[in-house]
């Protein structure tokens, strides 16, 4: 079943004459720690799974601080909360390229405050083209927005990749980025306006002069509008997936061509980052490809169908948790066959991303979109992609410890830890499918004239006051 010779001692056997070692110097650690993750663990002389909580401290912290930007979007100038936010994860991801191997504690300290800083821009961005496109013309803009979710995923591979094989150092891809990232700030305070919440729908007067409800009540609103609640828990199984596999694959790639024989062990850093590069491909690829299909296929079914944007979620998850499972159980005997799954997989999982964005927009009110993000980020990050790493990193830690040490072991552990994450996906496909059940209902009460306050009782209310003192205009605001 496995095409290459083990030794009684079950150590590796290379081939003669077809490996002279060479004396390779250690180099210090630099771009992002999921590119280069056998170069993380072997300079800072970590396990899989603190390896793993690398990812944990990120993702922690960006849910911690997802709610108070949330908080800061609804209320405060969003392009001033957009710009903080970049400077603080561009300072923290340069700053983290000069750290010594000494004060690793540092290293994991500065991926948390590269999450603060992405807080801000994942939890506000989607809420300013929000107010800004509505109908086709958002679905088509929150498709371009989030492609590139998988297209700057995937270039921070390629880019590491290139960077480490031209410099031989891979401390320079985080100080290169955040070159990119000062002509990302430029951009957005020239060009991106701060439009009044609600805008697009025609509700700014009522958002913007209206009573300005609590962080409570608008908690209260989301926690009873169940299709925000189903798409939630169908965005967490997607984080967990997406988490596992930005984190792990390039490494389950690297130990797959090792048991096939395609490449040597990596003993010495730095070690060889063409599984990085080609992963950054397929997910650059796929990503572009997936948004595009997944945002035109919700556009043109909804006009045949009003459910069609949690249906095509809910399919596109339970196909890509049979790609997934294909990949991984193929991975052993056909290495073409386990790549050619993954990148299905990784296409089906692109498709929702604009897709999931569009349903949260539409059944929620504008006045407290921001919030709204923000709890869809934390509850995502600290059920899905917070703790996957870790706890995929873990899994296999312990399917290791019984088992015999050898690469052959180390590459089957990994691979069934991995497949935890197709059934969560699966499961992700079921909470689209009840998100269907509630869709039309609470987009029609997100339409409702004075639901710029989300407390039902308290838009009720108001709307009986205004009757009487206002003219009448010959429809009641309260009516559905």
């Amino acid at each position: 079943m496995y095409p290459r010779e083990w030794v009684p001692d079950q150590r590796w056997n290379p081939r003669p004459l077809q490996w002279k070692p060479k004396v390779l110097t250690a180099g210090p650690p630099g771009k992002s720690p999921t590119g280069v993750l056998l170069d993380v663990q072997k300079f800072f002389q970590i396990s899989d799974s603190d390896a793993g909580l690398l990812q944990t401290v990120f993702v922690g912290c960006l849910l911690l601080s997802a709610p108070v930007f949330g908080y800061l979007g609804d209320r405060h100038n969003r392009k001033a909360t957009l710009s903080l936010g970049i400077l603080l994860w561009s300072g923290a991801g340069l700053s983290s390229s000069f750290i010594s191997p000494r004060y690793s504690w540092l290293f994991f300290l500065s991926r948390g405050v590269v999450g603060t800083g992405t807080a801000s821009y994942s939890t506000i961005a989607p809420t300013v083209l929000g107010d800004l496109f509505v109908r086709d013309q958002r679905t088509r803009v929150l498709a371009i927005f989030y492609i590139f979710i998988p297209v700057g995923s995937g270039l921070g591979y390629v880019l590491g990749s290139a960077v480490t094989e031209l410099t031989g150092n891979w401390r320079w891809a985080l100080r290169i980025m955040p070159c990119l990232e000062a002509v990302a700030l430029t951009l957005l305070i020239v060009l991106v306006p701060d439009p009044p919440r609600g805008a697009a729908e025609k509700q700014g007067v009522v958002t913007v002069g209206g009573p300005r409800s609590t962080w409570c009540e608008d908690v209260r609103y989301l926690g009873r509008n169940w299709s925000f609640v189903w798409s939630t828990l169908g965005v967490t199984a997607m984080a967990f997936v997406t988490g596992a596999l930005g984190f792990w694959a390039p490494k389950f790639l690297f130990e797959a061509r090792v048991v096939h024989g395609l490449q040597l062990p990596c003993f010495r850093e730095p070690c060889n980052s063409q599984d990085s590069l080609i992963f950054g491909i397929l997910t650059v690829v796929t990503g572009l490809v997936g948004v595009i299909l997944g945002a035109e296929a919700s556009r043109r079914y909804k006009k045949v169908n009003p459910r069609a944007e949690p249906l095509i979620c809910a399919a596109s998850l339970l196909a890509a948790a049979s790609c997934l499972y294909l990949a991984l159980i193929l991975a052993p005997t056909t290495l073409l066959a386990s790549y050619v799954f993954l990148a299905l997989g990784e296409l089906l999982l692109s498709c929702n991303w604009a897709v999931v964005a569009d349903i949260l927009l539409s059944v929620v009110v504008p006045r407290c979109r921001g919030t709204a993000e923000a709890l869809q980020i934390t509850v995502g990050h600290i059920l899905g992609d917070a703790g996957s790493p870790y706890l995929t990193g873990l899994i296999s830690s312990a399917l290791r410890a019984g088992r015999p040490d050898s690469y052959l072991q180390r590459f089957l552990s990994l691979q069934q830890s991995f497949l935890c994450c197709a059934f969560v996906i699966a499961l992700g496909g079921g909470c689209f499918l009840l998100t269907a059940l509630h869709l039309e209902r609470d987009q029609a009460q997100a339409r409702q004239p004075g639901t710029g306050i989300p407390d039902s009782q308290d838009v009720n209310s108001k709307a009986v006051e205004s009757k009487r003192l206002l003219p009448s205009t010959g429809a009641s605001p309260e009516d559905p």
